[in-house]
Protein backbone atom coordinates (compact mmCIF):
# COMPACT_ATOMS: atom_id res chain seq x y z
CA UNK A 1 0.00 0.00 0.00
CA UNK A 2 1.23 3.63 -1.32
CA UNK A 3 2.14 5.96 1.80
CA UNK A 4 -0.42 8.32 2.74
CA UNK A 5 0.52 12.19 1.43
CA UNK A 6 -2.47 13.96 2.57
CA UNK A 7 -5.57 13.61 4.05
CA UNK A 8 -8.65 15.73 2.74
CA UNK A 9 -11.45 16.60 4.47
CA UNK A 10 -15.01 17.19 2.35
CA UNK A 11 -18.01 19.02 3.21
CA UNK A 12 -21.35 20.99 1.53
CA UNK A 13 -22.92 24.49 2.83
CA UNK A 14 -26.12 25.06 1.01
CA UNK A 15 -27.89 21.78 0.35
CA UNK A 16 -31.38 22.79 1.36
CA UNK A 17 -32.28 26.47 0.42
CA UNK A 18 -34.57 27.81 -2.37
CA UNK A 19 -32.50 29.52 -3.85
CA UNK A 20 -28.54 30.59 -5.00
CA UNK A 21 -25.81 27.38 -5.19
CA UNK A 22 -24.51 24.46 -3.54
CA UNK A 23 -20.71 24.73 -2.50
CA UNK A 24 -18.44 22.31 -1.97
CA UNK A 25 -15.04 22.74 -0.28
CA UNK A 26 -12.15 20.45 0.52
CA UNK A 27 -9.16 21.02 2.55
CA UNK A 28 -6.33 19.27 2.34
CA UNK A 29 -3.55 18.50 5.04
CA UNK A 30 0.05 16.86 4.66
CA UNK A 31 -0.35 13.45 6.74
CA UNK A 32 2.45 14.29 8.54
CA UNK A 33 0.84 18.07 9.88
CA UNK A 34 -2.57 16.39 10.18
CA UNK A 35 -1.08 13.50 12.49
CA UNK A 36 0.40 16.07 14.68
CA UNK A 37 -1.81 16.28 18.34
CA UNK A 38 -1.22 20.00 18.29
CA UNK A 39 -1.96 21.68 14.96
CA UNK A 40 -4.10 24.73 13.63
CA UNK A 41 -7.65 22.53 13.72
CA UNK A 42 -7.89 22.99 17.56
CA UNK A 43 -11.15 23.61 18.57
CA UNK A 44 -13.19 24.07 15.56
CA UNK A 45 -16.43 22.86 15.35
CA UNK A 46 -19.26 22.81 12.15
CA UNK A 47 -20.03 25.77 10.69
CA UNK A 48 -23.59 25.58 11.91
CA UNK A 49 -22.29 25.54 15.24
CA UNK A 50 -19.87 28.50 14.86
CA UNK A 51 -20.98 32.74 14.59
CA UNK A 52 -20.67 34.37 11.45
CA UNK A 53 -17.51 36.05 13.40
CA UNK A 54 -16.52 32.80 14.15
CA UNK A 55 -16.42 31.35 11.03
CA UNK A 56 -14.80 34.30 9.29
CA UNK A 57 -12.29 33.78 11.79
CA UNK A 58 -11.85 30.23 10.75
CA UNK A 59 -11.71 30.92 7.33
CA UNK A 60 -9.21 33.72 7.32
CA UNK A 61 -6.60 31.35 9.49
CA UNK A 62 -7.51 28.77 6.80
CA UNK A 63 -6.92 30.52 4.15
CA UNK A 64 -3.31 32.29 5.69
CA UNK A 65 -2.22 28.77 5.60
CA UNK A 66 -3.38 27.88 2.23
CA UNK A 67 -1.74 30.91 1.02
CA UNK A 68 1.84 30.08 2.94
CA UNK A 69 1.66 26.72 1.48
CA UNK A 70 0.88 24.52 4.19
CA UNK A 71 -2.36 23.33 3.42
CA UNK A 72 -4.57 23.11 0.33
CA UNK A 73 -8.03 24.64 0.04
CA UNK A 74 -10.22 24.06 -2.72
CA UNK A 75 -14.37 24.71 -3.44
CA UNK A 76 -16.63 24.61 -6.51
CA UNK A 77 -19.99 26.33 -6.36
CA UNK A 78 -22.76 24.37 -8.64
CA UNK A 79 -25.58 26.58 -9.52
CA UNK A 80 -28.94 26.56 -9.33
CA UNK A 81 -29.84 25.26 -13.19
CA UNK A 82 -27.43 22.48 -12.70
CA UNK A 83 -29.35 21.75 -9.70
CA UNK A 84 -32.58 22.07 -11.39
CA UNK A 85 -31.61 19.79 -14.09
CA UNK A 86 -29.65 16.80 -12.27
CA UNK A 87 -30.96 17.23 -9.07
CA UNK A 88 -29.26 17.96 -5.56
CA UNK A 89 -27.57 14.64 -4.63
CA UNK A 90 -25.76 14.87 -8.58
CA UNK A 91 -25.08 18.75 -8.46
CA UNK A 92 -23.37 17.66 -4.88
CA UNK A 93 -21.36 15.02 -6.46
CA UNK A 94 -20.46 17.42 -9.14
CA UNK A 95 -19.19 19.85 -6.38
CA UNK A 96 -16.83 17.02 -4.79
CA UNK A 97 -15.87 15.57 -7.99
CA UNK A 98 -14.44 19.47 -8.84
CA UNK A 99 -13.50 20.42 -5.60
CA UNK A 100 -10.82 17.07 -5.47
CA UNK A 101 -9.84 18.10 -9.17
CA UNK A 102 -8.39 21.66 -8.18
CA UNK A 103 -6.55 19.95 -5.25
CA UNK A 104 -4.34 18.03 -8.17
CA UNK A 105 -3.36 15.46 -5.96
CA UNK A 106 -2.83 11.95 -6.49
CA UNK A 107 -5.74 10.05 -5.70
CA UNK A 108 -3.81 6.99 -4.44
CA UNK A 109 -1.63 9.09 -2.13
CA UNK A 110 -4.85 10.78 -0.61
CA UNK A 111 -7.21 10.07 2.41
CA UNK A 112 -10.74 11.43 2.01
CA UNK A 113 -13.21 12.16 4.78
CA UNK A 114 -16.16 13.63 3.60
CA UNK A 115 -19.34 14.61 5.81
CA UNK A 116 -23.02 12.50 5.58
CA UNK A 117 -24.04 11.29 2.52
CA UNK A 118 -21.49 12.60 0.43
CA UNK A 119 -18.80 10.71 -1.72
CA UNK A 120 -15.59 11.16 -3.64
CA UNK A 121 -15.39 9.57 -7.17
CA UNK A 122 -14.13 5.71 -7.82
CA UNK A 123 -10.58 6.62 -8.17
CA UNK A 124 -10.53 7.94 -4.58
CA UNK A 125 -10.00 4.38 -3.31
CA UNK A 126 -8.87 5.64 0.42
CA UNK A 127 -12.49 7.37 1.58
CA UNK A 128 -14.53 7.67 4.27
CA UNK A 129 -18.06 8.86 4.80
CA UNK A 130 -18.59 9.95 8.15
CA UNK A 131 -22.29 10.49 9.96
CA UNK A 132 -21.86 13.41 11.47
CA UNK A 133 -18.12 14.25 10.39
CA UNK A 134 -18.83 17.98 10.54
CA UNK A 135 -18.89 17.77 13.94
CA UNK A 136 -16.82 15.18 14.82
CA UNK A 137 -13.82 15.48 12.54
CA UNK A 138 -12.11 18.17 12.93
CA UNK A 139 -11.00 18.28 8.87
CA UNK A 140 -14.43 17.66 7.96
CA UNK A 141 -15.64 20.96 9.92
CA UNK A 142 -12.21 22.94 8.54
CA UNK A 143 -14.08 22.29 4.71
CA UNK A 144 -17.60 23.19 6.34
CA UNK A 145 -16.38 26.34 7.43
CA UNK A 146 -14.95 27.11 4.05
CA UNK A 147 -17.96 26.07 1.92
CA UNK A 148 -20.26 27.99 4.01
CA UNK A 149 -18.53 31.10 4.45
CA UNK A 150 -17.81 31.33 0.66
CA UNK A 151 -21.01 30.51 -0.19
CA UNK A 152 -22.28 33.15 2.42
CA UNK A 153 -20.60 35.62 0.67
CA UNK A 154 -21.66 35.07 -3.08
CA UNK A 155 -25.19 35.56 -2.06
CA UNK A 156 -24.58 38.43 -0.25
CA UNK A 157 -22.96 39.61 -3.79
CA UNK A 158 -25.96 38.15 -5.91
CA UNK A 159 -28.26 39.80 -3.11
CA UNK A 160 -27.68 43.03 -4.76
CA UNK A 161 -29.53 42.26 -7.53
CA UNK A 162 -32.89 40.95 -6.01
CA UNK A 163 -32.93 42.94 -2.64
CA UNK A 164 -36.81 42.44 -2.28
CA UNK A 165 -36.15 38.98 -1.03
CA UNK A 166 -33.98 39.62 1.70
CA UNK A 167 -31.26 37.05 0.27
CA UNK A 168 -28.31 38.88 2.01
CA UNK A 169 -30.37 37.45 5.65
CA UNK A 170 -31.49 34.47 4.89
CA UNK A 171 -28.85 33.18 2.32
CA UNK A 172 -31.64 31.56 0.32
CA UNK A 173 -32.98 29.26 3.05
CA UNK A 174 -36.84 28.85 3.36
CA UNK A 175 -37.30 31.24 6.38
CA UNK A 176 -40.80 33.06 6.85
CA UNK A 177 -39.75 36.54 5.79
CA UNK A 178 -38.03 34.74 2.47
CA UNK A 179 -41.59 32.86 2.46
CA UNK A 180 -43.59 36.09 2.36
CA UNK A 181 -41.05 37.45 -0.51
CA UNK A 182 -41.73 34.65 -2.74
CA UNK A 183 -45.65 35.43 -2.08
CA UNK A 184 -45.47 38.90 -2.98
CA UNK A 185 -42.62 38.99 -5.77
CA UNK A 186 -42.81 35.55 -7.14
CA UNK A 187 -39.86 33.47 -8.28
CA UNK A 188 -36.64 35.39 -9.00
CA UNK A 189 -33.54 34.25 -11.40
CA UNK A 190 -31.92 32.58 -8.51
CA UNK A 191 -34.59 29.88 -7.27
CA UNK A 192 -34.22 26.74 -7.43
CA UNK A 193 -37.45 25.45 -8.95
CA UNK A 194 -37.65 22.34 -8.38
CA UNK A 195 -37.24 23.17 -4.69
CA UNK A 196 -40.67 25.56 -5.06
CA UNK A 197 -42.97 23.41 -7.17
CA UNK A 198 -44.90 23.80 -3.85
CA UNK A 199 -44.27 26.65 -2.25
CA UNK A 200 -47.25 28.48 -3.19
CA UNK A 201 -49.13 25.98 -1.57
CA UNK A 202 -48.04 26.85 2.02
CA UNK A 203 -47.71 30.20 1.90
Amino acid sequence: MSKIHYVVGIDEAGRGPLAGPVSVAAVAFPEDLYKKRHHILGGIRDSKKLTEKGRERWFALLLREAKQGRIKIASSMVSHTVIDRCGISKATALGVARSLTKLALLPRLSRVLLDGSLSAPLEWTNQETIIRGDDKVAIISAASVVAKVRRDRRIVRLSVKYPEYGFAIHKGYGTRAHYRALKKHGLSPLHRKSFCKKIFNVV
